[in-house]
């Protein structure tokens, strides 16, 4: 065998057995990233918060800075004598625990346990096991407050490595196997996505392990889901562009050659738009913000780094077996031309400007519903969509005691003026003021127990009462923080995230497409389309989360979320079809081209975005309203764009506006003397 002959096959060899050894080493850094990820929502806040600057300040008064839960008992009838005894003997021992605090109604009493900080889930098990033992019979008990909450949103997040992977691994195999209906590839194709995997959270494990960024549940499983769809999507685009070299080329070293030669710049293109635009998470004031955006990167590049390297190597190892049984054989036709995606150019061709048009009002139509999307953040206890304690125990607390005890708001003020405060503390919304007669450093502490939920709407609008009433207390120099002024600092943060971030995605997105596509109309009107498909995306949201699913709302961060994915994400199926529409347009016209590369593309692409779309989709296993939400909205999303933006719209607007389309390229001028469109 000839040198150059055995480097063809040997360097191919020493890529696939080098990622297989990367992937050994990294592998089970993905079932570790549970150990470094954090899932309190306080520490997500900005250090300017007026909640978290009441935080800092409150350790002042609990050097032990204990996490409250709260142990609610209730008996239909009356507590008894034992109920009362067996409360205060199983939480004796576990924390600082308040004394057994009856409601007025006699039908429940409650005990507030300080546990120390660390791990709130041991601390929480530990309870919970105690008051198991011996509890009278008729008598219900359950744990809530801050720390049984961030125990439960623990143990939800607990299953997302082995989970999250089991769903997204079963549904991406099925899709390949339909579309492929081969054996082999759909496992070189998930051995692809499972490195990159692998990759990803070994690099994102070290990073948070040594605190140079954060890492909490939902930036974890946004990770796995985003790192399979995405290597698959990349993995489908270099694979369907082999399969054709493959009918035009008896060298299966050429044709690798080939695709991978055309498929780079899209595939790069698109993860790059991917990647700058997650990064423009950084400019977000929210830590858990900030967190996934170089989070997000990472598993991006991870994906674009497999499916340029390790896949090229196996297809290059296994030539046209890797489609056995249907593999293409040199000089067999295109089936990509007399298909379905065929058709749907023809109709493109016949009709475009009633297309662009029709399709333009249908997604206006589901715009209009955008403002009925309710995104001003939920109780503490809406956060799950499965029973738990916490959330139990809260309702427990709201039946017997005020909705807010469990969660009091926390004001802190200068000592000399603590009367003042407390007495301006009593605004509409409030059910008790207690002044703590600690002083501490001249400042004094003033608990504010609301009458509604804490979290709740109308918990938030009492916090923004009261901050206005003791903000005006002359020389108080008061702050209000606790567990709903977080939320309505989150919320605040938020808005003023989406008004920054957002335009500065879109410009990233635009300077992107200008460079790959050489042209300043495209990308206005690619980001255009997108735009809309969000807004119609976001329309649809809202009918289904207010109207089928019944959420009680949604968390503030989800329309930035829906927004930075789906442009980002939405755009990598513009890029594919219009980089393959411009490669085609040099030699036949941007008509032509256009309906060319909508009949070669049309196949893979629908694939890769029903891929993608069913791998988020499987982020609403994890019982948490904040997943199925972003799961709905970024699957949903991702079809609209696949199956109408990129199928119709884009294609049919291309064909009315003609060359101009790439203006201001040469590439039309370039083309007029072939076409008169």
């Amino acid at each position: 065998m000839a040198p150059t002959q055995r480097l063809r096959w040997l360097l191919p060899a020493l890529i696939a057995v080098a990622w297989l050894a990367l992937g050994a080493f990294s592998g089970p850094f993905a079932g570790k990233l549970s150990e470094v990820a954090e899932n309190d929502g306080s520490a997500f806040l900005p250090a300017t918060a007026e909640s978290t600057e009441v935080g800092a300040l409150q350790r002042r008064f609990d050097p032990t800075a204990t996490i409250p839960a709260i142990v609610v008992a209730e008996r239909a009838g009356g507590l008894t004598d034992a109920d009362r005894g067996h409360l205060a003997e199983r939480t004796r021992g576990l924390g600082e625990a308040s004394p057994v605090i009856p409601s007025e109604d006699g039908d429940a009493a409650q005990v507030v346990v300080g546990l120390p900080p660390g791990d709130p889930a041991e601390g929480v098990t530990a309870l919970r096991d105690a008051l198991a033992q011996g509890t009278p019979d008729g008598l219900t008990v359950l744990v809530t407050g801050p720390a049984a909450q961030a125990a439960d949103l623990g143990e939800a997040f607990g299953g997302i490595d082995g989970l999250l992977l089991l769903v997204a691994g079963a549904v991406v195999a099925l899709i390949l196997i339909v579309v492929y209906r081969s054996p082999l590839l759909p496992f070189v194709v998930l051995l692809s996505a499972v490195f990159a995997l692998g990759l990803a959270s070994l690099v994102v494990y070290l990073l948070a392990d040594n605190d140079v960024l954060k890492l909490n549940g939902q930036s974890q499983g946004i990770l796995f889901i985003l790192v399979f769809g995405a290597a698959t999507d990349y993995a489908l685009l270099l694979v369907s562009r082999f399969r054709e070299e493959l009918r035009d080329t008896d060298d299966k070293y050429r044709a690798v050659r080939s695709a991978w030669r055309a498929t780079i710049e899209p595939i790069v293109a698109s993860a790059g738009t991917v990647v700058l635009g997650v990064l423009c998470l950084l400019l977000s004031d929210l830590e858990s913000n900030r967190g996934l955006g170089p989070v997000a990167a990472i598993g991006i590049a991870a994906a674009v780094l497999s499916a340029t390297t390790f896949l090229p190597a196996v297809l290059v190892l296994t030539g046209r077996a890797a489609f056995w049984p249907f593999r293409p054989t040199f000089g067999s036709p295109h089936p990509e031309e007399s298909g379905l995606w065929g058709r749907v150019a023809g109709w493109v061709s016949r009709a475009p400007r009633a297309i662009w048009i029709t399709t333009t009002v249908v997604l206006l139509a589901f715009a209009a519903f955008l403002p009925q999307l309710k995104a001003s953040g939920t109780a503490q206890e809406d956060v799950f969509l499965t029973a738990v304690d916490s959330a139990a125990g809260q309702e427990a607390l709201s039946r017997h005691f005020d909705a807010g005890s469990g969660a009091p708001s926390v004001v802190i003020a200068r000592a000399e003026t603590v009367d003042q405060v407390a007495a301006a503390a009593a605004v509409p919304g409030t059910a008790d003021v207690r002044v703590d007669p600690t002083r501490v450093d001249g400042l004094a502490k003033v608990d504010v127990v609301l009458s509604d939920p804490s979290g709740s709407a109308a918990a938030l609008d009492t916090v923004q009462r009261l901050r206005e009433a003791v903000h005006a207390v002359p020389g108080a120099e008061a702050k209000v923080g606790g567990p709903t002024a977080q939320l309505l600092d989150t919320r605040d943060t938020s808005e003023r995230d989406r008004t920054v971030i957002i335009p500065v995605v879109l410009l990233v997105v635009f300077l992107v497409l200008a460079l790959l596509l050489r042209s300043l109309l495209a990308p206005l009107l690619l980001i255009t389309t997108v735009v809309l498909s969000f807004a119609a995306t976001m329309g649809v949201s809202a009918l289904v989360f207010n109207h089928i699913l019944d959420f009680p709302g949604a968390d503030p961060v989800v329309p930035l979320f829906g927004f930075v994915f789906l442009v980002a994400l939405g755009i990598d199926y513009n890029i594919f079809l219009m980089t393959r529409v411009r490669e085609e347009a040099k030699d036949i016209g941007t008509r032509k081209g256009t309906l060319r590369g909508l009949t070669l593309t049309g196949g893979v692409i629908t694939s890769a975005g029903v891929v993608l779309a069913a791998t988020f989709a499987a982020l609403a296993v994890l019982p948490i309203l904040f997943m199925a939400q972003l799961a709905f909205i970024v699957a949903f999303g991702v079809l609209l764009d696949t199956l109408i933006v990129r199928s119709l719209l884009v294609p049919a607007l291309s064909v009315d506006i003609g060359r101009r389309i790439w203006w201001p390229s040469k590439l039309g001028k370039a083309e007029q003397p072939q076409t008169a469109d």
